[in-house]
């Protein structure tokens, strides 16, 4: 799954084309890597996201292409 698409459909970034900008000003990286809209996730991987003053860590523990906005979660697990 494209990581853009991934932090849309997990309720991270509500929107997948600010998703999308965020990866293009380098702020969404993938296991240490910075990602492109694009590149794809798997199971197992490490997002770290900066927004603003702030930062995130999530591992991504299931891809699905649609969940509900109460399943949004477990999707993935906070670092």
């Amino acid at each position: 799954m494209r990581v853009d698409k991934y932090l849309k459909v997990s309720r991270i970034i509500k929107r997948r084309t600010i998703a999308k900008e965020a990866c293009e000003q380098g702020k969404i990286s993938i296991n240490g890597k910075i990602a492109k809209p694009g590149d794809e996730v798997k199971i197992g991987d490490i997002l770290e996201m900066t927004f603003g003053s702030g930062s995130m860590k999530v591992e991504i523990t299931d891809l699905k292409d649609n969940v509900g906005k109460d399943q949004a979660q477990t999707l993935y697990k906070t670092l």
